[in-house]
C-alpha cells in the first residue's frame, strides 16, 4: 500500500519545525544541527550521519565544524579505525540537544492537542506499527 504524501501532511511537519526556529536560534542551533546532535550517539561517524540524515557529506562537515567551534561536539580519531573521526556530544551539547528536542516536542504537542484523546491514542498506535 502506498501512502499519499499530501501537501497538508508536509505542512504540518514543517509548521511544527518552523515554530521552533526562533527558540533554536537562541540556543545557537539551526534545525539540521539539532537533528545532527540528536542522531550523533546512534551514528558517531560523519559519513554515517550524512547517510542517516540524508544530508550531503560536505554539509555535515560544515555543521560539525560549527558545532565543534561552539563546544557542543567533540571530534576524535576513531581508535578502531585511524582513518576516520568519531564524534561525541559534550555535556553542553547534550544540554542544548535536550532543550532543542523539548522545543520540537512542545510544538508537535500543540498540534496533537487539536486531536481528542482517542484520536491521539490511535495516532500513537499507528506510529508504533510503522516503526
Amino acid at each position: 500500500m502506498m501512502v499519499e504524501l499530501t501537501p497538508g501532511r508536509v505542512r504540518t511537519q514543517a509548521s511544527a519545525t518552523r515554530a521552533t526556529v526562533p527558540a533554536l536560534h537562541k540556543l545557537g542551533l539551526e534545525v539540521k544541527e539539532l537533528f545532527l546532535l540528536a542522531e550523533l550517539e546512534a551514528q558517531p561517524h560523519p559519513a554515517a550521519l550524512a547517510e542517516a540524515l540524508l544530508i550531503p557529506k560536505p554539509s555535515v562537515r560544515v555543521y560539525v565544524k560549527r558545532l565543534e567551534a561552539a563546544e557542543l561536539v567533540n571530534r576524535e580519531i576513531d581508535s578502531a579505525d585511524l582513518r576516520r573521526h568519531k564524534l561525541s556530544l559534550t555535556p553542553e551539547g547534550r544540554k542544548v540537544m535536550t532543550g532543542g528536542l523539548a522545543l520540537l516536542a512542545e510544538a508537535f504537542g500543540q498540534r496533537l492537542g487539536r486531536l481528542t484523546a482517542t484520536q491521539q491514542a490511535e495516532w500513537k498506535s499507528l506510529l508504533e506499527k510503522l516503526r
